[in-house]
């Protein structure tokens, strides 16, 4: 009896081994593996040249996650639509239309915070909607619409900002419970780091463990297998730009409370910190590949370089050098890891 309970613990910690070390190769095999290395050798080196300027202290810590949290949160669903094929670059104006409808709603109009919030997120939906459908009902390429609806956008928020309260800035003094909720600070970590947080636990469960997630996927390989095999590949497209368009404006209602202020200027650099990121996690530009992991390393990654510089020997003027480089390798790096997983896939077909 003994010899048999000994014979089966040695089958499970067998199966057990096993299991880690398929986890650790596939891993390995994933899109995640190149982000997750590029993210702990720039943060060896970092923190290499930056200890005795305090790149690990909170303060030094918390620059390059606050920074993060809030591309990270437009990053994952820019993400979902590069695996699914298209592109969002509309995002750098979603977010200051979201930060301004926030501002002259409820500061200059006096209305409670909750229309002023229900507000923006329904204008982010409207304007994803908008890119969706035309993208789906044409045959124009989706960078090019929504770089048309980038400049509408723009120009349309300026303008009603003039219209409005004629001035294209804005202060915001939040109501103690929304500041503390959407704009608090925790040991110097802004809310959005949590929300960030939240979300991705989120965004993961829907692209790796939901039915939903596998058509993402599908979408970004073969559109036309995708349709005959019965998913709704308008629908499913025009749902994940009003995801995209909403996490930016959702990001916006943060950044307005966190700073008390808010402006109408489009945010560029927004469109380009959020498709680097994507790229360096990992996330492949011809689609049908890519993981929320790899994703939020690679926004951590590049809030690294761009934010916490500060706090290394470093010269700032080499953080777009590093960026270039960094980027260049993630391009070449994904391809390999692509293949890799591809590979195995096939031999455990085998």
């Amino acid at each position: 009896m003994t010899e048999t309970i000994s014979n089966k613990l040695h089958v499970q910690n067998q199966s057990t081994a096993g299991s880690r070390t398929s986890s650790f190769k596939a891993f390995f095999r994933s899109p995640a593996a190149g982000a997750f290395m590029g993210f702990v050798a720039v943060f060896i080196l970092f923190s290499v040249f930056g200890y005795s300027r305090n790149f690990l202290s909170i303060p030094g810590v918390t620059t390059w996650v606050n920074f993060a949290s809030l591309v990270g949160m437009i990053a994952i669903p820019v993400g979902f639509l590069m695996i699914a094929g298209e592109l969002d670059i509309s995002t750098g104006a979603v977010l200051p239309a979201a930060t301004m409808t926030v501002a002259i709603i409820c500061e200059h109009y006096k209305m409670p915070v909750i229309v002023g919030i229900a507000a923006a997120l329904a204008i982010g939906a409207l304007i994803g909607f908008i890119n969706g459908y035309i993208v789906t009902r044409t045959r124009v390429p989706s960078f090019i619409v929504t770089l048309a609806t980038l400049f509408a956008v723009a120009g349309l928020t300026l303008y009603l900002s003039i219209f409005f309260i004629n001035n294209t800035n804005s202060f915001y003094h939040a109501p103690d419970w929304a500041k503390s909720l959407f704009g608090g600070k925790v040991y110097g970590f802004n809310s959005s780091a949590f929300w960030w947080a939240g979300l991705i636990a989120a965004f993961a469960f829907f692209l790796h463990y939901s039915p939903k997630g596998s058509w993402v996927f599908a979408l970004g390989g073969d559109q036309e297998s995708a349709r005959n095999a019965g998913i709704p590949v308008a629908w499913m497209k025009i749902a994940l730009f009003m995801l995209c368009s909403t996490s930016a404006a959702f990001a916006g209602v943060l950044q307005v409370m966190t700073f008390s202020s808010a402006t109408s200027q489009a945010n560029f650099g927004l469109i380009f910190n959020t498709i680097i990121s994507v790229v360096v996690g990992g996330v492949l530009l011809t689609g049908g590949f890519g993981t929320v992991m790899g994703i939020v390393f690679g926004v951590l990654t590049l809030s690294i370089v761009t934010q916490a510089i500060g706090f290394t020997d470093i010269d700032r003027n080499l953080s777009f050098l590093i960026i270039g480089v960094m980027l260049l390798i993630a391009v070449l790096l994904n391809d390999t890891f692509r293949h890799l997983a591809t590979s195995w896939s096939a031999s455990k077909k085998k």
